[in-house]
């Protein structure tokens, strides 16, 4: 039987991926949409995810779309009506919200399902296998793209809490901390803040290890870049081995050679999952991405660039 799904919030990605996915898979049955937009085809639709609650429709769980801020009290008010919560990224504004979230989950026992969609593909399973029990030496992550394009008219991604060009990247940090084979920590940033905005359009950040012995880990965000987007990282180890990872984490080249490209099934593969921890009643929470975007704009130093229009 599949599970009834009730998606919060029809912005871009639920548009993009969310409803198509959730369409093809037949573990799962949408069973009802919030927007304040409104509704989508004959599914039923409510305003807000307490009319939803409130309503009688008879759901399993509920996949959580809209921007981070308000999450936390939704998540929480889903855990109450007794629903399981797939919690697009980034989960949370804040560490602190997404531990409580973590240990409230727990209090209710329900599932509660973290995705980093960028996690989700083939050739990003195979980076980590490869970088098991290795000594990493260098680590390069460039991330570079046009915020116009993907971001147009989205304003909560400048606003405190919004990420900014975060937002992108702690996709690349979601990768990075599942494949390397040990911690990495945020050495020193810097966060590059347009004069009228309140969060970065640009980041250089330099990272240190967590093992013992010298590394080169640094990374550079950016939202700027016209024409070829660049989704990109870089890894080497003590012992040859190099590693790059193109397209998103959708291609991966080892010590120049394609060994891994497929097209890009990151949705499918997070409600697969989601559907088997339902099926496990298991929570999958992974807060390291979060940490890592903390700690830069815990550590990281502002300078005022011009104005974004």
């Amino acid at each position: 039987m599949a599970f009834k799904l009730g998606i919060i919030g029809l912005g871009k990605i639920a548009q993009d991926q969310h409803l198509p996915v959730v369409a093809k898979n037949s573990d799962f049955e949408l069973a009802a949409v919030v927007s304040s937009r409104g509704g989508y085809k004959d599914v039923p639709a409510f305003k807000t995810p307490g009319e939803l609650f409130a309503s009688g429709v008879k759901l399993d769980a509920v996949s959580l779309c809209m921007p981070p801020e308000p999450r936390f009290a939704i998540a929480r008010d889903a855990l109450d009506a007794g629903l399981h919560v797939l919690m697009e990224k980034p989960p949370t504004p804040t560490v602190g919200e997404l531990d409580a979230l973590t240990r409230h989950t727990v209090y209710r026992d329900r599932v509660l399902f973290t995705t980093w969609h960028s996690q989700y593909n083939t050739a990003v399973d195979e980076a980590k296998r490869l970088l098991q029990g290795k000594t990493v030496t260098k680590l390069h992550v460039s991330w570079k793209e046009d915020v116009r394009h993907w971001h147009p008219g989205q304003e909560w991604i400048w606003e405190p809490g919004g990420f900014g060009v975060f937002d992108p990247g702690i996709n690349a940090f979601s990768i990075v901390t599942k494949i390397l084979p040990q911690p990495i920590f945020v050495s020193n940033c810097l966060l590059e803040t347009p004069r009228n905005k309140s969060t970065p359009i640009a980041a250089q950040i330099r990272f240190k290890p967590s093992w013992n012995g010298e590394a080169d880990l640094s990374a550079d965000l950016d939202w700027r870049q016209t024409g070829e987007q660049s989704w990109n990282i870089f890894v080497a180890t003590a012992d040859g081995l190099d590693l790059q990872l193109l397209k998103g984490g959708t291609e991966l080249h080892v010590n120049g050679k394609l060994t891994a490209a497929a097209p890009s099934e990151e949705y499918e593969r997070i409600y697969e999952h989601f559907a088997q921890l339902l099926r496990d009643d298991q929570l999958h929470v992974d807060r390291a991405p979060l940490q890592l975007v903390s700690d830069c704009f815990m550590l990281g130093r502002r300078i005022e660039t011009e104005a974004f229009l």
